[in-house]
């Protein structure tokens, strides 16, 4: 929630009655925001059920769902309806996504979509969970999957962004795909980008 009161919905899920409803009880939502050109599947379903709200695509995404009707671009920087509030970085550089990385300041919570990733035990089994393993998805901790660090072929430009997301004063770590982690998360991203910085 905003200062003013709207909702800021990252990365939306499938939007069923109760979490509709759940939503409604917090607010209003103004921003639906696609943080990787991989997480836009139900953008449209929430852009239907509260048409006033701005829809911001990641970089590529436009160009990959032109059905959607985008208001803005992310960028580097965040736009002045949460300037102040909630800061953004790009991360560059990756041949699979570009991700915008998230900070709450109030909160001290930063937001990964995809470039972070824990898979509890059992969620693969046979073959899949092997892979999963080798790609560093079921690991103790969150961590960057091995296909994500592969894939980053321009490494100065994401090591650049990776600092300031390191600077933020982090408690709290939320991905799409993981656990969060509740405390120390300045730490625990240093420990998530070592390979990389």
């Amino acid at each position: 929630r905003l200062a003013e009161g709207g909702l800021f919905v990252w990365s939306p899920v499938a939007l069923t009655d109760d979490l509709r409803r759940t939503v409604t009880s917090l607010g209003t939502v103004q921003h639906l925001i696609a943080p990787n050109a991989l997480h836009h599947v139900f953008l449209q379903d929430w852009q239907k059920a509260w048409p006033g709200a701005r829809v911001y695509a990641a970089p590529g995404l436009r160009q990959k769902r032109p059905d959607i009707a985008f208001d803005a671009d992310l960028a580097d920087a965040p736009p002045p309806e949460w300037q102040g509030q909630i800061d953004q970085v790009v991360m560059p550089g990756n041949l699979i996504v570009t991700e915008v990385v998230f900070f709450h300041a109030q909160s001290g919570t930063v937001l990964f979509t995809d470039l972070l990733q824990q898979l509890g035990p059992g969620w693969f089994s046979g073959w899949r969970a092997l892979v999963a393993r080798l790609d560093l998805m079921t690991g103790a901790e969150p961590q960057v999957p091995r296909k994500f660090r592969l894939a980053f072929t321009n490494r100065p430009a994401a090591r650049s962004a990776v600092r300031r997301i390191l600077a933020w004063p982090a408690q709290k770590v939320v991905m799409a795909h993981g656990t969060p982690v509740e405390a120390d998360g300045q730490a625990f991203l240093h420990r998530a980008f070592r390979w990389l910085v």
